[in-house]
C-alpha cells in the first residue's frame, strides 16, 4: 500500500478508536493491530500508539479533574507505582527480541479483549467482592503493589488496564465511579506519558504514524462526544471486543 493509503487506513482506523473510547473505551484494540497489519514491526508499532494515547489520557483527565477532590493521597500514593511500573514495563518492551514479541502479540491482544469484555461489569464487580469495613489506605503496600504490576503491564502493552485499575480500586475500597474513572485517567496518563518519553528518547516512535493516530483519535473523539448520547455503549463494546477477537484469532494464523 503507498504512504498515502497507509495514512487514510491509519486515520480510519484512529478516528474509530477515538469515537469508541469516548463512548466505550477500547481503542487501542483497533490501533494498534491495524499498524501491525500495515507491516509496522510490532514493538515499534506499539511505542508509536502509546506515544498517541498521552493526549487522550491527558483530555480524559481535564474532564474529570473535578471528581479528584479529596483523592490528594491516592494521587500522591499512586503515582509513584505508576511511573515505576510505567518505566519498567517501557525498559522490558524494547529489551524484548521483537520476534518474541511478535509471537507474544496475538496474546497480548486476545488477553486485553477478554480484560475489556469483562469491564462493563468488573468495577461494580470488584466493589461488591470487596471487604465490608476494611478499606485499604493508599499507602498500603497492597494497594502499592497491585498498581505497580498493571502499571508494569500498562508500559509494556498497555491495551486493558483501565478495568485492571478499576477493579484495583474498588476492592481497595473506593465506591465513587467518578472519583475511580478520574484516578484511573490519572494513573494512566502518568503510565503512558513515562513510557511515551522513553519510547521517544530511544527512537522507538515513529513519528509520522503518531501524528495521523493522534489526529485521527482527537477528531474520532469529538464526534463519539456528540453521539455518546445516542449510541448504545454495550453495543459498541460488543462490536469492539469482536474486532479484538478477529484480530488476535487472524495475527496468530497469520503467524
Amino acid at each position: 500500500m503507498s504512504p498515502l493509503g497507509d495514512g487514510l487506513v491509519l486515520f480510519g482506523a484512529a478516528f474509530a478508536a477515538g469515537a469508541i473510547n469516548a463512548i466505550a473505551g477500547g481503542g487501542s484494540l483497533i490501533t494498534f493491530p491495524t499498524l501491525v497489519w500495515l507491516g509496522r514491526e510490532p514493538i515499534r508499532a506499539n511505542a508509536t500508539n502509546t506515544v498517541s494515547l498521552s493526549p487522550g489520557s491527558l483530555a480524559a483527565l481535564l474532564a474529570l479533574r473535578h471528581d479528584l477532590a479529596g483523592l490528594g493521597g491516592w494521587i500522591a500514593w499512586g503515582s509513584v507505582p505508576s511511573v515505576v511500573g510505567g518505566a519498567v514495563g517501557a525498559l522490558l518492551l524494547l529489551r524484548t527480541p521483537p520476534p518474541l514479541f511478535a509471537r507474544l502479540v496475538p496474546w497480548l491482544i486476545g488477553l486485553a479483549t477478554v480484560l475489556f469484555a469483562l469491564s462493563g461489569r468488573g468495577g461494580a464487580a470488584a466493589v461488591a467482592r470487596r471487604p465490608r469495613g476494611r478499606a485499604l489506605t493508599p499507602a498500603h503496600p497492597a494497594a502499592l503493589l497491585y498498581q505497580l504490576v498493571v502499571s508494569v503491564y500498562g508500559g509494556y502493552f498497555g491495551a486493558g488496564i483501565g478495568i485492571m485499575m478499576l477493579a484495583g480500586l474498588g476492592l481497595a475500597g473506593l465506591t465513587a465511579i467518578h472519583g475511580m474513572l478520574a484516578l484511573r485517567n490519572f494513573y494512566a496518563m502518568c503510565i503512558n506519558a513515562v513510557a511515551a518519553l522513553y519510547f521517544a528518547a530511544r527512537g522507538a516512535v515513529d513519528w509520522g504514524d503518531a501524528a495521523v493516530l493522534t489526529a485521527g483519535q482527537v477528531a474520532g473523539g469529538f464526534a463519539g462526544a456528540r453521539l455518546a448520547r445516542r449510541l448504545n455503549p454495550p453495543a459498541v463494546r460488543t462490536v469492539v471486543v469482536a474486532i479484538g477477537a478477529a484480530m488476535a484469532v487472524s495475527l496468530l494464523l497469520r503467524g
